[in-house]
């Protein structure tokens, strides 16, 4: 069979065409155009996300330069990145929840561009997202940093973004509403009552169980500063469940907090040592004692699962940078503060303000301190810590300290 010449193929094109026009199929003369060529798809690959509860870099390898655009969702709280056409060659593994990341997802949303979303455990903020060139391989990396936030720094940035990028805003599933904040923000506290679920904690002479005690003083240290009622007072946890240390930290967080009180009750091979002790954090352990002490409260995570490596130097080195100094200089008062209190009415060790290396003192710009009621391995301390009066008169001293720190905090203007 001949095949038709060009003059025949020139004069089929045009009956066709006409047929088209005659018959209204105007649309056939679209289908038959050749389509506009496609940007080239970028590959993406190697996702890598590392940190903790209070701060996460995300990392993903690209085959080229990609110019991006982000934007904040809440209800969860996510961030979206939206990418040119993007193929993926992520594994399962890569996705599973990585410190401040609960979720990841990622597809195309049009012919020509992608999206991922990624999930946050809480109100964050973005530290910094980027493109940037490798330097000892062929590529790019995309790399972004969240860091948990209060919730008011969150609609802070959702606030911005809806003022100054608008199709960011429209592109969101929820609208975001915006609005003054309430004047007068109350004195915010948060209680962690330590440990806690499969962390029982130390454990009493009488096989009294720390967790239990923690918790019931710090319930009736809520009920107290709620009482006086002009404080906003949170819980870390309020019944038997296990909350690894960073998750704690990211509740103070998370919640605004002025001041974070850890609670705990420790024990020693030496059991006639007795008395309460508060802890602020430091790099340097004041003495061997309390240098045991953290160790002991850091290895919480790790009878539960959930092991954080101390040799992971680059996390331990963004946490470092990050305790700011009139945060610790705040923690350094209130720890002050609470000794005189305390000392007036319950027994105290010598030296009864000391400092370790808590992972759970660790929140940047909230003033923290952790108090060791007493010693469950002293019987005088046991039967005091489950003493109904006892824990009242502690707790009232406790009470005053905050009254005290929180009006210095307001007439420094913090």
């Amino acid at each position: 069979m001949r095949r038709p010449t060009a003059d025949f193929r020139r004069l089929l094109a045009v009956r066709i065409l006409l047929l088209a026009v005659a018959f209204g199929l105007s649309g056939l003369a679209l289908s038959v155009a050749a389509p506009p060529a496609r940007a080239d798809i970028i590959e993406a690959h190697d996702l890598v996300m590392a940190g903790d509860a209070l701060r996460t870099r995300i990392v993903m390898q690209l085959d080229g330069e990609a110019s991006l655009h982000w934007f904040l969702l809440r209800a969860p709280h996510r961030l979206v990145v939206d990418l040119p056409r993007t193929g993926f060659a992520i594994v399962p593994d890569e996705l599973k929840p990585r410190g401040l990341v609960t979720n990841v997802r990622y597809g195309k949303i049009s012919e020509d561009h992608s999206r991922m979303i990624f999930a946050v455990n809480g109100p964050f903020t973005v530290d910094g997202i980027s493109v940037v060139k490798n330097e000892s391989s062929p590529g790019y990396r995309f790399v972004a940093d969240v860091v948990a936030a209060p919730e008011a720094a969150f609609e802070a940035a959702l606030a911005k973004q809806a003022g100054t990028a608008p199709h960011a805003a429209a592109a969101a599933d929820e609208p975001v509403k915006t609005g003054p904040e309430a004047p007068g923000k109350p004195f915010t506290i948060v209680i962690d009552p330590g440990h806690g679920g499969i962390d029982g904690g130390a454990e009493g002479v009488s096989g009294v169980v720390e967790k239990n005690i923690t918790l019931a003083f710090g319930l009736q240290l809520r009920d107290a500063l709620e009482k006086v009622g002009k404080y906003k007072v949170f819980m870390t946890r309020d019944d038997d469940r296990f909350l690894p240390l960073d998750e704690r930290v990211r509740i103070a967080r998370q919640d605004d907090a002025d001041l974070f009180i850890s609670i705990h009750a420790d024990t020693i091979s030496i059991k006639g040592i007795r008395g309460a002790t508060v802890y602020t954090v430091s790099d340097k352990a004041s003495d061997a004692a309390a240098a045991a002490v953290a160790t002991r409260e850091n290895l919480s995570d790790d009878l539960a699962g959930v092991t954080i490596p101390d040799a992971n130097q680059q996390v331990a080195d963004i946490l470092v940078d990050l305790i700011r100094r009139e945060t610790h200089s705040f923690s350094i008062r209130f720890a002050r503060t609470l000794v005189d209190q305390l000392s007036n009415s319950i027994e105290l060790i010598n030296n009864p303000h000391r400092f370790a290396g808590f992972r759970v003192l660790r929140a940047p710009d909230v003033p923290s301190v952790l108090v060791e009621l007493g010693y469950l391995s002293n019987p005088k301390d046991e039967a005091e810590l489950r003493d109904p009066k006892w824990r009242t008169k502690t707790i009232d001293s406790m009470v005053r300290a905050i009254e005290l720190f929180s009006v210095a905090r307001m007439r420094a203007g913090g």
